[in-house]
C-alpha cells in the first residue's frame, strides 16, 4: 500500500514537472541574417599611377616637395567629390625658360602646382558643359582658376598666362582623371597677363619694275615729247628772224645806192 501510494505521488510529480517545464519554455525565435558589409573602395595611389603611367617624374618631384600630394591623396580617396589632376609631361617642364619656376618664393610654387587640379571628378564630355563657363575654379582657390574650351572632342586650357590642351587620358576612373597636357599652367596670379604673342609675319618685299617695262618706256616717251616739241619750235623762230634781218639789210643797202 505504502508503495503503490509513493507510485502515484512520483508519476503526478513527473507529470507537473513537465508540464511546468513546457511552459516556461521561451518561444522560439528565427534570426534574420546581418548583411555583409559592403566593400571598402580600393584605396588610390597618385604616386604609383604617375610613376607608371608616365614621363612625370618632375611633376611628381614637385608633389611630394610642395606637400600637395597629401592634399590630392585625401581629395581622391576621403572625399565623393574626386580629384582632377592636369600633369605636365618632363618635357613641359624643360620648356619653361621665360619664368623659371626656381625663381619662386615656396608658397608662389605650392600654387602653382595646386593650380594644376580641379576639386572634382570630371570625364572628358564632362569638358563640353564647362567650356560654357566663364571659368573654373582649381585647389589654388582665390583667383587661381582655369578657361576650357572644348572643340569636338578635344580640350584646350587657358590659364590666363599660358594656353595648352589635353593630349591624353593617362587615367579616367571615379574618384580620379588624370589627363596629361603640353605645357605647364601658369596663373596669371603669379605671372600677370604677358601671354607671349605670336610672331609677326614676314613683310612682303616691295618688288620694283623692270627696266625695260613698257611704263617706264611710255613715261620717258611722255617726258621727251614736251622738250622735242619746244626745240623744234625755237629753232624755226631763229630762222625767221635771220631772213627778216637779211631782208633790212638789202633794203638800206639799195636805198643807199640810189
Amino acid at each position: 500500500m505504502e508503495f503503490y501510494t509513493i507510485f502515484i505521488v512520483s508519476n503526478v510529480m513527473l507529470l507537473m514537472s513537465s508540464a511546468f517545464a513546457k511552459t516556461a519554455s521561451p518561444p522560439s525565435v528565427s534570426l534574420t541574417p546581418t548583411p555583409a558589409p559592403a566593400p571598402a573602395p580600393d584605396f588610390v595611389n597618385l604616386t604609383d599611377l604617375l610613376t607608371v603611367t608616365g614621363p612625370f617624374h618632375t611633376f611628381l618631384g614637385y608633389l611630394e616637395s610642395t606637400k600637395v600630394l597629401d592634399t590630392f591623396q585625401n581629395q581622391a580617396n576621403n572625399t565623393e567629390e574626386g580629384i582632377t589632376i592636369f600633369v605636365p609631361k618632363d618635357t613641359a617642364f624643360s620648356a619653361v625658360k621665360k619664368t623659371s619656376l626656381s625663381k619662386l618664393t615656396p608658397d608662389q610654387l605650392k600654387q602653382v602646382i595646386l593650380f594644376h587640379a580641379l576639386p572634382h571628378f570630371y570625364s572628358l564630355a564632362d569638358f563640353k558643359n564647362l567650356s560654357q563657363t566663364s571659368s573654373t575654379p582649381t585647389f589654388a582657390g582665390g583667383d587661381y582658376t582655369l578657361n576650357f574650351t572644348y572643340d569636338s572632342g578635344s580640350v584646350h586650357i587657358s590659364s590666363g598666362w599660358s594656353k595648352t590642351k589635353v593630349s591624353s587620358a593617362v587615367h579616367v576612373t571615379d574618384p580620379v582623371a588624370i589627363y596629361q597636357v603640353d605645357k605647364v599652367l601658369l596663373p596669371e596670379a603669379i605671372f600677370g597677363t604677358d601671354i607671349p604673342p605670336a610672331p609677326a609675319p614676314a613683310p612682303t618685299p616691295d618688288i620694283a619694275p623692270a627696266a625695260d617695262s613698257p611704263t617706264e618706256h611710255s613715261a620717258d616717251s611722255k617726258a621727251a615729247s614736251p622738250s622735242s616739241t619746244h626745240d623744234g619750235s625755237s629753232s624755226h623762230k631763229l630762222i625767221n628772224c635771220g631772213i627778216l634781218a637779211n631782208l633790212v639789210l638789202a633794203t638800206f643797202g639799195m636805198l643807199v645806192l640810189m
